[in-house]
């Protein structure tokens, strides 16, 4: 079960249930990926609704590989997420808020 207070959140998989995470290092592995921006810039794309399949990815496997997941982005290319598209951009949505503020 994760912990949203330690920054975790959960997501079911081809239903099977993970934590993620962004760990500092997650958060430098998503960085070094974007190619150009900074979490900043990513943070700003979420906010405004301007985000990208990529950035959700992206966010998506930084946050389980946080949570100790050994897979990459290739392997949930098939991958059943829970809640499809809006659910994983969801995810990817209260990873980045849990990773800079506390819950509320």
């Amino acid at each position: 079960m994760a912990n949203p207070w330690t920054g975790e959140a959960e997501v079911r998989i081809d239903d099977v249930s993970y934590v993620c995470k962004l760990t500092l290092g997650a958060l430098a592995e998503l960085e070094g990926g974007l190619g150009e921006g900074s979490l900043i810039d990513l943070i700003r794309r979420f906010e405004g609704g301007a985000f990208s399949s990529r950035d959700v990815m992206a966010v998506v496997v930084a946050g389980l590989r946080g949570g100790g997941w050994q897979g990459t982005a290739d392997d949930l290319m098939s991958a059943e997420i829970a809640g499809g598209p809006v659910g994983a951009a969801q995810l990817a949505a209260t990873l980045l808020a849990r990773a800079f503020a506390p819950p509320a």
